[in-house]
């Protein structure tokens, strides 16, 4: 299953193939949601926690981008980082703007990709 493009990315505003608008984004190969912080308390500090990239994994992500915000603001915790390379899974922390245009050339490269991306700090 291809992942979904990212096909707008402005401050505060996403939009992607068959998902619609939103401001932050939970993305994977054949699918994804908006990305609702409240449901496990995430922050911009400490971060993006591992319950934010399970699901990503559940769903197939055999590779995984992380945005930073645009202003690179939001962090990832060190147990995030651990339990990726633990699954051997190959990830990117990265600007969101270059987060977005990573994750779209790896999904046209026909990986299975997954990303978490924050549009606004």
């Amino acid at each position: 299953m291809k992942s979904p493009r990212i096909t707008h990315l402005s401050w505060g505003k996403m939009t992607v193939d068959g998902m619609g608008s939103g401001k932050d984004f939970k993305l994977w190969p054949g699918g994804g949601r908006e990305w609702n912080w409240n449901e496990t308390n995430t922050q911009h500090v400490p971060g993006i926690q591992p319950i934010d990239v399970e699901e990503l994994l559940t769903y197939g992500s055999e590779e995984i981008v992380l945005s930073r915000g645009m202003l690179l603001a939001l962090h990832t915790c060190l147990e995030t980082i651990k339990l990726l390379e633990t699954n051997g899974i190959k990830f990117h922390l990265a600007e969101t703007k270059q987060a977005s245009e990573l994750y779209n050339q790896l999904a046209e490269d026909g990986k299975a990709v997954g990303g978490l991306f924050h549009s606004t700090c």
